[in-house]
This record gives C-alpha cells, structure tokens and sequence, in this order.
C-alpha cells in the first residue's frame, strides 16, 4: 500500500509526522473460555476525504482477526467506538472484547507493573472487532488542506466536530474499511459506549440509507439520551434507582433493605420511582404538603440520605450533591462514572466532589497500557501523541435525532436488534436512564422483541470487574447468536 505523510509543520526536518494511509500486521494467539485461538492485529491508519477526494484527516484503528476463518461471509464484524466526544478507542479496546485487557485486580483497581494481560473473555472467538479513534483521538489527526494549510478552526467544526458531522464522516470511513477488508458479506454489529451511543444510533441509519449497508446489530454502552429527552420531573426521578445501587454498595442503607439482594431491591426502587415520585416530582410546588412529606421519606430510605436533605432540595437530589453527601459523615466521596471508588477532599463541607476518584484511577493504568500495548506488543511505532481525550469542542450538539434514528434503521431493517448494558453503580449515564430510553425508543411497541437490557454490578465501564467482564462479553455472543438469522430467512416482517 502508498504510504502517505504530512508533518504537522514544514519549518524543520525533523517534525513529528503521521501515515496517513499504512498499515502493520503483527501475528497473536490467545486462549479464549479455555480454547486457543490464532489471530492477526493490524494497526493502521485510513483516510476521510472530502468531495474532491482531497484527504482532511486521518483515522487510526486496530483490527482483529482471527486468523483460522477461511470464509468471513458469516462471520461477524463488530465496529467499535467509544465517547466524549473527544475520547480515544483505548477504553473498550483494551478493558472489554478486545483479546488483551489491563493489569487491574478482579474489581477493576490498577496494579503495577502497568500493562495488559490475556482476556480470557474476549469476543474474538466468535467476532473480529475493529477498534475505530475518530478525529483527535488516539493517533488521529486534521491534516493540512491541498496548499498546506490546516482548516480554520470552523472549518473544523463544520467537517468533523458535531452529532451530524461525526455520522457523516465516519460513515464513509466504516464504508472504506469494509471495502478494503472484503467484509461486505459479513454479519456488521456496531458498539458504542457513552456518547458512543450516539454515535452509534446515527450511524446504523446513515449506513443505511447513504451506504446501503444494513446491520444485524448496535450494542450500546451505558448509553446517553441518544436524542430522546429526559428533561425535568424525568431526570430527576430516574436518578433514584441508581441511588439506591450506590447506598446499598457503601452500606449505607436501613438493615432491612441492606439484607436485600440487589436484584430483589431495585424493581421495588423502580416501581416506586415510576409510579409515586415522578407523578410527585411533576406536581411541583403545589404538591400537598402531606404527600411531600411521604414522598420525601420514602426518597431518604432508598437513596441512604436523611429526609431533611431531600426537603432541603426540594425532592430533586443532583448527583453531584449525592456524590458529596452520602458518605459525608466518613469525610469519603463516591465516583461518578463508577460509584463504588471513593475519594478523600480537601474539606468535608461542600456540595459537589473535588475530583472524580473513578477517572483519576482509570488513567493510572489506561494511559501507560496503551502506549506500551501499540508499541511493543503490536508494533506501531510513532512519535505522535496517543490522545486519550482529543480537542474536539466546542460539539455541535444541535439537531440530535439519533434515537430516532435507530428507531427508523430498526423499522426499515427487520434483521436488525439492538442491545444495552449498563452498569447499576454508573452515575453519569446511569441505568434506569438508560432503561427508559430503550422503553421510548420505540413508542409502537411493535420492535420490542428486538430490544434487550443487561445490568451490571459496576459502574460506567462495566467490563472493568472481572465478573461482569466475563458476563457482558457472553451477553454480546448471546446477542450476536439471537441476531444471526438462519440461512433463507428472508429480511420481510
């Protein structure tokens, strides 16, 4: 293959540089639920290219693919994205189906010596997976315009940095890749995790209609609104299921509820949430003072806060509040992506964390892990920064219809099924959220035997636990297994 360069200036020789069309494939074998499996890793990057057929950027990625499979007409591809917007791939890429997952202990802690160790859990077995960096992620990069100059700032915006510039481009990217690979005729899954969700949502209507290229599945990660609002009263509500998981983590609940097995406790914090705070919560201030009271009372038992606390706000608890206030008489935080970390302030007093003790303890062993992984274990060598978190903002967030979206995608395509997981410890996207979306997803109902939930006990990154390591990639081969029609199964409703 060409390999192509620019330099990120031209006034010295010895600029660092990116290739902006190459690829390196090093060879790997793994063991996978106990059974050893050959595969090939090629990392690399691929153009996006304007009308012209000008190159403006450049995207690096990871491909796996297991390298015994004669025919890959039948066998699965899964597109991988992570969120931000402005994050790298590194997240699911190198803690969840990859074939290598960090050094942390069984919940998800880091250890050192930093690096990556087999993932006996991997989806490789079943799927080959390309990990996808959009813009300013991982080695990702703008490039110059044909006179050697970089886009105004604008420029870039309009191009790649919004909900619909971001479909856009990544559409024909995944089209390219699909081409190049010879993986037209394969089963094509898409994953997306946090704003990934998004992502993901537009995309499985953008292939469709503007690639002609059809899904048998989106999987998405402890996934945003995807466009489907949950202002107000909505908000407010669902936070309580996910209170409850936290309190009830940290102890911090009355006996009678912490001798309850999570899975028994939150349909009850559920029904409740449904059908007696959110009906509260939208009376507003002319709610009656009695029923107040009550409901007030009830928030307090379940969230592990006093009663007093929920009056003080008025019924409508901020996560940023909880997270400061629930073990406030420890002098401990709780995260906010994963509520089982705790942290430590500078004062007690206060009403929102100082830091996320969560992401500070992720990075500990994300960063080091990939760095080393790219370089030494599969062979990309390059002086380009590895982005963890890219410049992408400001994001245009207008005109987000992604959830419509899918819906439409979902309609139009009877092969298609979509999945979420997500983690009850999650307090950034956090589960019962991410369960009324997929409710009003499809408001019809007529789909929803091609909608599914999976819960875990961790947080936002759920594959970080061991445990739910190991069940959320069975989930995804379970998935994969329901969504693959048998053969002469006619795509027709």
């Amino acid at each position: 293959m060409l390999v192509l360069f620019f330099a990120t200036s031209t006034a010295f020789a010895n600029e660092r540089k990116l290739a902006i069309d190459t690829s390196n494939t090093t060879k790997h074998t793994t063991k996978i639920n106990g059974k050893k499996i050959a595969y090939t890793a090629t990392t690399g990057t691929q153009p996006v290219w304007d009308s012209e057929g000008q190159p403006t950027a450049s995207l690096f990625y990871t491909y796996y693919q297991r390298s015994d499979i004669k025919d890959s007409s039948t066998r699965p591809l899964l597109i991988s994205f992570n969120g931000g917007p402005g994050s790298a791939s590194v997240w699911m890429h190198v803690a969840y189906t990859g074939p290598r997952v960090l050094n942390v202990d069984s919940e998800g802690y880091p250890l050192q010596p930093y690096g990556v160790k087999t993932n006996p859990y991997s989806i490789l077995d079943v799927a080959d997976v390309v990990f996808v960096n959009p813009v300013n992620t991982g080695y990702s990069r703008v490039l110059p315009d044909k006179e050697g100059k970089m886009p105004s700032k604008d420029k870039q915006k309009k191009m790649f940095f919004g909900v619909n510039a971001d479909i856009k481009y990544l559409a024909d990217w995944i089209t390219t890749f699909v081409s190049r690979n010879n993986r037209w005729r394969s089963p094509k899954y898409l994953i997306g995790e946090s704003y990934g969700t998004t992502r993901v949502s537009g995309l499985a209507l953008e292939l469709q209609n503007r690639q002609w290229m059809y899904l048998n599945g989106v999987i998405l990660v402890s996934p945003t609104d995807i466009g489907i609002k949950r202002d107000g009263p909505v908000k407010a509500a669902n936070r309580l299921p996910y209170f409850t998981a936290a309190a009830w983590y940290h102890k911090a609940l009355a006996q009678n509820l912490q001798a309850q097995d999570l899975a028994e406790l939150l349909p009850q914090v559920e029904q409740f949430t449904i059908n007696h705070y959110l009906p509260a919560l939208a009376k507003g201030a002319f709610i009656s003072e009695q029923e107040k009271q009550t409901i007030a009372e009830q928030v307090a038992t379940y969230s592990g806060l006093s009663t007093q606390e929920v009056l003080r706000n008025n019924l409508a608890i901020e996560t940023s509040y909880f997270w400061k206030e629930l073990l406030r008489e420890r002098e401990q935080t709780i995260g906010r992506l994963d509520s089982r970390y705790l942290g430590i302030d500078e004062k007690v007093a206060g009403s929102r964390p100082d830091y996320y003790a969560e992401l500070t303890s992720w990075l500990h062993s994300f960063t080091p892990a990939i760095n080393y992984y790219l370089r030494e274990e599969l062979d990309y060598k390059t002086d380009i920064k590895y982005n963890m978190f890219g410049n992408v903002h400001p994001w245009d967030r207008t005109n987000n219809h992604t959830g419509e979206q899918l819906r439409q995608a979902m309609a139009q395509n009877p092969y298609l099924h979509v999945m979420v997981q997500a983690g009850y410890y999650d307090g950034a996207t956090n589960y019962f959220d991410a369960k009324y979306t997929l409710w009003q997803l499809d408001p019809s109902g007529k789909m929803k035997d091609r909608l599914s939930f999976k819960g875990y006990r961790s947080g936002h990154m759920m594959y970080l636990r061991q445990q739910d390591l190991k069940a959320a990639n069975e989930d995804i081969r379970t998935f994969m297994k329901a969504s693959l029609p048998s053969q002469q199964t006619p795509a027709k409703y």
